[in-house]
Parts: C-alpha cells; structure tokens; sequence
C-alpha cells in the first residue's frame, strides 16, 4: 500500500503494466543480490524455526524456499495448485486500490529489488526479502489464503473506511501473533522477516500484547518507522474472517 509521490519511491515504475506489475527478470540479479539473499534467508529461517508459527514454517517448507531469490513462476507453478494464489511482480509501493483490487483476484504483489547488504536489518521500504518471505509462505495455507482474498474484497468496496482497514493489515498480516500449543508465535510479514523486531514482540517485557479484537484494531493507530509497542494476539486464524466481515465504522 502507497500513500508517497512516486518521484520519492526507489523502484522503477517507467515498464509497469497498467495494473502496476512488471517482470522479475530472475536472471538479472547479480552474485551480491544473491549474497544479500542467503543471508537475510539464513538469518531469518533460524529464528522462524524458533518463533514463527507452524502454518508459516509449512508454507516455507511446501514452496520450497531456497538458497537463491526465488523465481516467481516457478512458485506460482507450487502455489496456486494449493490455494489459488498468485504472486506477481511491482515496481514497490503501490496505490491502495491496485493493492487491494490484486489480493480480491488472489495475486500478491511482491516487489523485484532486493536490499543493499547495508540495509539487512532495516530500510524504509518493503523490498523482495520482506514481502517473499514474509508474507508467501501463509498463502499456502487455505485459511490464511482465503482471508487475505476476503481482506482485498474489502478493500475494494471501503471508500473512504480504507484507513480503519490499513490497521486491520498493519496488525494482523505484518505484525500478528498467534497462541499456538507450543506457545506464543508470530505470523506477521514485518515480524518475521526482521531479527529486531522478532525479538521484541516476543521476548520484550515493555510492549503491549493485547487480545485480539477487530474494532479495537481498527481504530488503533501505528507508525511505521520504529519497532512497535502494541501488537495483537489471535486465539485462531478463523477469527481474521470475523475481522474482514466487520461493520467499519
């Protein structure tokens, strides 16, 4: 999702299609690309292993997530099999309803550019480790792939609601939590695929885990530059259809 002028986003956006995708060219990564890759990938599976919850662990597991950036078709061919999802290629960060209108038809924008190895551990834009691995795997999962299509159909009929619904998404898809039997465990994109911020929705005595309530998420707001101090907790995933069905207010 974009709200920023497209002169102060990094992507390239001169060849995108009108609905905002434009190719991987897998072959164009370079051996520093492919660096970045293995490490963040080794880095981030380990503490998955240990925190992340089983769905998403799966989801790394039938997609088969390698040591080299993924090629999108050769995904797709694993995935949609699975749940009908897609993934797709953007530029970036996309408007709202180009976003949403995407995930109502089940395909998920992923970004092409990945990170500078100077960048691992933040940068201020979503790039291709955090939205492939942070949020692909649970799209294998039918209950979380059926929820983010429910989410996008929402999307596509808010109007001017749309704000109350980018906090659904803020603390469910990029910052969730989920009690397992095996304990606390995240499942959020922005969790996962940052080592900081792992640590602290999990481990931090100081932040706010809260149980999990659409309207009460909805009208709580967020910032986006810093690690966060309040993140949700879900007893279970069908509670996120609950969430997308709810009367916005």
């Amino acid at each position: 999702m974009n709200k920023a002028p497209l002169e102060n986003l990094r992507g390239d956006y001169a060849g995108m299609a009108p609905d905002w995708t434009v190719p991987q060219h897998v072959d164009l990564y370079s051996d520093e690309d492919q660096a970045v890759w293995r490490l963040l990938l080794e880095r981030q599976t380990g503490l998955a292993r240990a925190h992340a919850c089983d769905e998403f662990l799966q989801g790394l597991r039938t997609l088969g997530i390698g040591d080299s950036i993924p090629d999108f078709e050769s995904v797709n061919a694993r995935l949609e099999p699975l749940t009908g999802w897609r993934i797709v290629g953007v530029p970036g960060l996309i408007p709202d309803a180009v976003f949403y209108d995407h995930l109502a038809h089940r395909r998920f924008p992923v970004t092409v550019w990945i990170r500078s190895r100077a960048e691992l551990d933040y940068l201020v834009e979503p790039d291709l480790f955090h939205d492939f691995f942070g949020h692909v795997p649970l799209l294998s999962d039918p209950v979380f792939a059926d929820y983010m299509q429910a989410y996008g159909q929402r999307g596509v009929e808010a109007g001017s609601k749309i704000d109350l619904l980018a906090r659904l998404y803020w603390y469910t898809v990029e910052f969730g939590l989920i009690r397992t039997p095996k304990g606390l465990k995240a499942y959020g994109a922005g969790i996962l695929s940052s080592a900081a911020e792992v640590k602290h929705a999990l481990e931090d005595k100081d932040v706010e885990r809260l149980p999990f309530e659409a309207m009460t998420v909805m009208l709580r707001p967020y910032e986006i530059d810093k690690l966060q101090n309040t993140y949700f907790v879900l007893d279970d995933f069908h509670q996120l259809f609950e969430a997308a069905q709810t009367r916005l207010a």
